[in-house]
């Protein structure tokens, strides 16, 4: 096994340095329950354990109505708050999932990423259960495909359903780091986009994939079900060093993403939906070429010029976005979700009736 990268050593000992001293001065853990996923063969299992001073108590009405009033206070906090964290490294959790329970540790980043086999839940939304020994216990939700189930929405965030004129270095940390989550807007009609559309396929899935940071995952469900977006797993990164070098590549990231949903919910072809801001053709083409059988189409939101000058310091010629395309499939290109929509609709039925289309916007 390879040594890991110095960034990644120093980093370690940091954390553990902290971590420690928390301990001492009587600090516990908490437990931070995210959205998982997976068929009725598995599920994945996602949350986070980080060193707190005020460990939650068991569940009760007193607790619970504290609870409500931290997550009120919550949300008006600004962005910069959630990444001044200490993980709670390796720490000891175990997950109870239907039939099944499993013990693992949280990763150097105080992630828990389970996959539990075997636990004999039905299809649907589910609660399970998080343990972990200094922390109260977290309930999270998972969401269970049924096995019938061919329809699924893959969403990318940034500036696909909530504008942040990403990637520029100062706006993005000016949007993550100091503005109030109220003022972060939705973009137009791609909630309203969303609902229909799983409305038209019950049971289906709708999966979020960022190089957004996993520490802004609160904040980002807050979002979603202010904005009326349907929920589903969030798929973070780590912005930190990684054992390979001081930062993990993004892009790696959603290809990564990608291909696991097709191994772990092989019967779905998905819908991806992201801009032309940052890599989204070029990566959902790739993985088009590479799994035609598990792509429906593609949407990408065309950012104005003002958004593309933010992004890229100048202008960007997104007609040329289709060059990543390699295979015959439906592509949609749109402003907002209010004119994506029908295209999208009008597309997805000739594809399943092997019809052209000559809709603007639309290659089938």
């Amino acid at each position: 096994m390879a040594r890991p990268h110095t960034a990644a050593l120093l980093e370690d000992a940091w954390h553990r340095q902290l971590a420690g001293g928390m301990r001492r001065r009587g600090w516990g853990t908490r437990v931070l329950p995210y959205t998982g996923y997976g068929s009725t063969e598995s599920v994945r299992v996602l949350g986070r354990v980080l060193m707190t001073r005020r460990p939650y108590a068991p569940a009760s009405a007193d607790a619970r109505a504290t609870w409500l009033e931290l997550r009120n206070a919550e949300r008006e906090r600004r962005g910069w708050r959630s990444f001044f964290t200490t993980p709670a490294m390796a720490e000891p959790v175990t997950a109870h999932v239907g039939e099944r329970s499993i013990r693992a540790r949280a990763d150097r980043s105080g992630i828990i990423d389970i996959t539990v086999p075997g636990h004999g839940l039905d299809p649907g939304w589910h609660d399970i259960r998080i343990e972990s020994p200094r922390a109260a216990e977290a309930t999270a939700s998972v969401f269970v495909v049924d096995p019938s189930t061919t329809f699924g929405i893959v969403s990318d965030i940034d500036d696909t359903i909530i504008t942040t004129t990403m990637p520029r270095p100062m706006i993005a940390a000016y949007n993550t780091f100091f503005r109030h989550e109220g003022t972060r807007r939705p973009v137009r009609g791609m909630a309203t986009m969303y609902r229909s559309l799983l409305e038209e396929h019950p049971g289906a899935p709708i999966v979020y994939v960022s190089t957004g940071a996993w520490n802004a995952v609160p904040q980002l469900t807050r979002f979603l079900r202010r904005s009326g977006y349907p929920l589903g797993p969030l798929l973070m990164t780590d912005w930190g060093p990684t054992n390979t070098g001081w930062f993990r590549s993004g892009q790696d990231h959603k290809r990564a993403c990608l291909h696991r949903l097709a191994r772990e919910l092989p019967g779905i072809r998905w819908v991806l939906v992201g801009d032309d801001g940052q890599h989204d053709p070029s990566i959902y083409g790739g993985f088009a070429e590479q799994r035609p059988d598990r792509v429906r189409a593609i949407c990408i939101r065309v950012l104005t010029a003002t958004e593309q000058l933010l992004s890229h310091f100048t202008p960007v010629a997104t007609d040329d976005f289709e060059q990543h395309v390699g295979v015959d499939l439906p592509v949609v290109r749109a402003p907002d979700g209010f004119v994506m929509a029908p295209v999208l609709r009008d597309a997805l039925a000739g594809a399943r009736s092997e019809q052209p289309t000559d809709e603007g916007g639309v290659r089938a």
